[in-house]
């Protein structure tokens, strides 16, 4: 038995030796800096990997950190050249000079928070100061998985206490902070903001893109525990992370025989666990998950199909029951594309595959490339003919990253989702985000059954704290002003968020709208509102990682056509008239389409859509704000506004609306008050009393409105030319 001990002793010391010396190799420590960080790689796996852009910073410099647990500082006093002076984040500026000045390298430890208070923030105004006065640069560091430690500064409610986590310490190179605030050759940001924005990109950083969406949802488990609830509908009712992954494992092996690895398979189901679990089956058994969207008519759906070359459709005959939703079946099937009932799926389900998946649902059923395609999104088509979107695993995963490195969550919260999953925000926001982070998930089918969602509001053992709405308005019109007492903040999409409606959420709910703005071909969300940052009239700041160029639009002086980049940004299209063919982006920019200005500090303001601009007399108009003048003016009734061709002008606007007294002579009252150009004021109202028409998302269906507008106004085929 001694002999035994003195033999694990033995290989204990040599383990720690084998490990100091590999840490003085890798990463240039001294011989008893390494041994002190020996520990933590035995027992919590450190990872070191991603610390050497670090190691190449001179002095003078900060090191900006995270602060998550009482390990941080034993960890990075460590790694840190011996010479570092650690400081707390409350030094003022001045402190922070003169330390600097004396010792060379400084450590800042800042609180970890994704949206900081006043005084929180002030240290990012602080240290950029001091930066820039003494010419420093800054290394911002971040310990993954620290929030999970017993000794972690996040309480035990909103982070998960574990023995052992995985620790990995994460840095960016070092910058000086003159460097940071100038991007894409443009100053638009203040110091403090550019500080802020760069840890924000270290700790989205820190997510590992390279697995598939399945293992990542296994890492989650691991991280939030596998018997947590986190999924809930109305019809099937909880599930765990493991239940998820288990279900997820034998609906895969049976979608595994009806198919080749990465084909396309259609999803035609709605926001319900099981078209969730569907979701992460293709995931698992590496196909692609191709969103139908079950409100497009049957011709788009057909469409969809034939630009995805999906050669089957998996479906629900209860929901196409209770959906009628027949027609789109018969045209699917006419199509010549097989549908895939889940009924006779789970029907011919064994005893041996829930086993066989109870025993491996830690592991996707074929090994997954993260760059490779995971799922294909139709865009809404409401300018045009929808077109496939193709996403990638990394695509996604980066972009739920870049959230939660923006908007503050936690396992605290409940995200209330309403958004179908063949709506990108739907999928990424109101379903990856939540799932990949701990926050449980409430599925709802139908974003316009108002009341019955706030009745399910009332029934919830736990607060709504989180909340994903798209059609804020209709919910504010029914709610009562204790209905939404826990809910933290609206996250808003799709289309502007009138004055109006923020207000009635403010005063009502004491609760936040906040606007952001996002594309399909960007998995989507590309800049929010946050508490921390948060203008009005602006969808935010763009989220870390995302970059953006803007390029001149004629008749357009401030801003630009805004193009995007970023990992999230999608592979490419698929189009009906090459179907099954990807169309890359080519040079890793997409052009958004979207008029955009960005003032000093970051925020973004759509102007427009450059198809949404209208040439009158040699003036570019913006629809959307001729929308947005009208909207004010009648904020009860729908609107829509259109351009038409005009033998004079060039193009006149045309105002769709489902009001009843909207008088021109108001309108252009109304104009005069506001300080807006003439132009903007719609040559003719026409009233759509069965309303205006709208697509699966809510937005508005631009292509129906001009061609009714159209027929109306007897406008023909040689005039549109």
């Amino acid at each position: 038995m001694l002999s035994i001990i003195i033999l694990l002793v033995m290989a204990l010391i040599l383990g720690v030796l084998v490990i100091t010396f590999l840490e003085m190799l890798e990463n240039g420590l001294s011989f008893s800096r390494a041994l002190r960080l020996a520990p933590y790689k035995i027992f919590y796996g450190l990872d070191t990997t991603n610390f050497k852009p670090a190691l190449g910073a001179s002095a003078p410099t900060f090191y900006l950190i995270s602060a998550q647990s009482a390990l941080d500082n034993k960890i990075y006093a460590a790694l840190l050249p011996s010479e570092t002076v650690h400081l707390s984040g409350e030094q003022s500026t001045e402190a922070l000079q003169n330390a600097l000045k004396q010792h060379g390298r400084i450590a800042v430890y800042i609180p970890e928070n994704v949206e900081p208070d006043d005084k929180q923030f002030a240290i990012f105004a602080s240290v950029a100061t001091a930066a820039n006065v003494l010419g420093a640069v800054v290394v911002p560091l971040y310990l993954k998985g620290a929030r999970f430690l017993a000794s972690s500064m996040t309480p035990a409610e909103k982070a998960p206490r574990a023995t052992f986590p995985a620790l990995s310490v994460h840095a960016l190179p070092p910058l000086s902070v003159a460097h940071m605030v100038t991007r894409s050759g443009a100053s638009r940001t203040t110091p403090a903001v550019a500080l802020f924005d760069r840890m924000a990109v270290n700790r989205f950083q820190s997510a590992d893109f390279n697995v598939g969406l399945f293992e990542a949802l296994v890492g989650a488990a691991k991280t939030y525990g596998p018997n947590r609830i986190i999924l809930e509908d109305t019809v099937t009712g909880s599930l765990t992370y493991k239940r998820v992954l288990v279900g997820a494992r034998v609906l895969g092996k049976k979608f595994q025989k009806v198919s080749q690895p990465r084909e396309a398979m259609g999803v035609l189901l709605p926001n319900a666990n099981g078209a969730i679990v569907t979701f992460f089956a293709l995931q698992s058994a590496n196909r692609v998950a191709a969103m139908l969207n079950y409100t497009a008519g049957p011709k788009n759906v057909v469409s969809a199909i034939t630009a995805a070359a999906i050669k089957t459709v998996i479906t629900s005959r209860a929901f196409i029951e209770k959906a009628e939703l027949q027609n789109v079946v018969d045209a699917i099937v006419e199509n010549g594309t097989q549908i895939m009932w889940l009924e006779d799926v789970r029907a011919g389900v064994s005893a041996f595959d829930k086993i066989s998946a109870l025993l491996q649902w830690q592991k996707p059923l074929e090994e997954i490339d993260a760059e490779s395609a995971a799922v294909i999104l139709f865009t809404s088509g409401s300018e045009g003919t929808p077109k496939g979107v193709v996403l990638s695993h990394r695509n996604i995963h980066a972009n739920a990253a870049q959230s939660e490195a923006r908007v503050s969550i936690s396992v605290e919260d409940t995200l209330f989702n309403v958004l179908p999953v063949f709506h990108s925000f739907g999928l990424t926001g109101g379903t990856i985000l939540p799932l990949f982070y701990g926050v449980r998930l409430f599925l709802y089918p139908s974003p316009l059954h108002y009341k019955l969602i706030l009745r399910l509001r009332a029934k919830s053992n736990r607060p709504l704290c989180l909340g994903l709405i798209l059609f804020s308005n209709g919910l504010a019109r029914t709610a009562k002003d204790q209905d939404f007492s826990s809910l933290r903040f609206v996250v808003a999409g799709a289309e502007a968020v009138k004055p109006e409606t923020a207000q009635i959420y403010r005063e009502r709910f004491d609760c936040l709208i906040l606007e952001g703005f996002g594309m399909t071909e960007a998995a989507p969300v590309v800049a929010v509102n946050t508490k921390t940052h948060s203008k009005a009239r602006s969808v935010g700041r763009l989220l870390p990682g995302i970059d953006i160029r803007l390029e001149p639009v004629e008749g357009i002086d401030a801003g630009g056509r805004m193009w995007v980049s970023g990992p999230n940004v999608m592979l490419g299209y698929m189009k009906a008239e090459n179907p099954g063919v990807l169309e890359p982006i080519g040079d890793a920019w997409h052009d958004s389409g979207d008029i955009v200005d960005v003032d000093g500090n970051g925020f973004v303001t759509i102007k427009g859509r450059v198809k949404r601009f209208a040439k009158i007399a040699g003036e570019m108009v913006s629809l959307g704000a001729v929308e947005m003048l009208v909207q004010s003016l009648w904020p009860e009734d729908q609107h829509a506004v259109v351009s038409v061709p005009d033998k004079r002008k060039g193009e006149r606007i045309i105002l769709a609306t489902t009001g009843q007294n909207t008088q021109k002579s108001a309108l252009i009252e109304h104009g005069k008050k506001s300080g807006v150009t003439e132009l903007m004021v719609p040559s003719d109202i026409l009233r759509f009393d069965d309303g205006i028409p709208v697509l699966g998302s809510g937005k508005i269906d631009y292509v129906s409105t001009k061609k009714r507008v159209e027929e109306v106004l007897g406008i023909g085929a040689d005039e549109k030319l």
